[in-house]
């Protein structure tokens, strides 16, 4: 009688596993078309939020290596504390400058890890929109050795 229930029960937990749920979610490439045109973080940032005025802030980390021996794929892991309604990462070493937006919900863990290619050394911004309605930030710098020497 109980591996009945038990395979009821685990039948039942398959079941609602494979139901799709459904999640709201912007698409920022056909809400926002300037974002992904603009070709310096402050014309993004402007074409994103409506505001130039930034807050840094050391609630935001970024890690990305110092030098990278290829642009092909530089990693860039970022993380917050603040209570955010969209994080937004940016980088000033390709023709546009947005990378990508995320929506977060307040109990999302607001922590990151991507590669994205660059075509030089550059600037890595995150651009972290509050529930507060301000806009915080933080910034690192990184290499791209030529020709893979790691110099």
């Amino acid at each position: 009688m109980n591996r009945r229930n038990f395979l009821s029960f685990a039948g039942g937990l398959v079941a609602l596993s494979v139901v799709p749920i459904n999640l709201s979610a912007e698409d920022y490439r056909k809400l926002k078309p300037t974002v992904w045109e603009a070709t310096t973080i402050d014309d993004a940032t402007q074409a994103l939020y409506g505001v130039k005025e930034v807050i840094a802030s050391d609630l935001i980390k970024i890690t990305v290596p110092r030098i990278n021996s290829s642009g092909a794929t530089v990693p860039v892991d970022f993380e917050t504390s603040i209570d955010a309604k969209t994080i937004a990462l940016f980088q000033d070493a390709n023709p546009e400058s947005a990378v990508a937006v995320y929506e977060v919900s307040p109990y999302d863990e607001k922590k990151y890890a991507v590669k994205i290619k660059m075509a030089k050394d550059g600037l890595i911004m995150v651009l972290v929109e509050g529930r507060d309605g301000k806009i915080y930030m933080a910034k690192a710098g990184t290499r791209v050795a030529a020709g893979g020497c790691e110099g």
